[in-house]
């Protein structure tokens, strides 16, 4: 096998395929079950079952990569919760002329 697919090719896909998969699945553990079902069956299918460390290795790759995207996420959404209820905030800042205003129209 190729050492330059062995090292960097594989991971940086496993990577890839681990944040577009929590994007879909929301939930990393599955993100792992699935790259590690897929791993398995290309270590028996293609390669040796010397590949099956890589595979394990892979398998714990992915879950790391699909737990900081998740926590990027939530993060990204708390943002976007602020910031949009703080601009909610400002547009129902209109009066209304209650009695109860200081911003009365006289």
């Amino acid at each position: 096998m190729n050492f330059l697919l062995f090292f960097f090719a594989l991971p940086i896909a496993t990577i890839l395929l681990s944040i577009v998969g929590e994007k879909i699945l929301r939930c990393p553990i599955l993100v792992a079950i699935t790259t590690f079902a897929i791993y398995l069956i290309v270590t028996f299918a293609i390669f040796s079952s010397i590949f099956l460390v890589a595979t394990i290795v892979y398998t714990i790759l992915s879950y790391l990569a699909a737990c900081v995207t998740e926590i990027f996420l939530r993060r990204n959404n708390q943002v976007q919760t602020i910031s949009s209820s703080s601009v909610q905030q400002v547009n129902n800042n209109s009066c209304n002329n209650c009695s109860n205003c200081y911003r009365r129209n006289y």
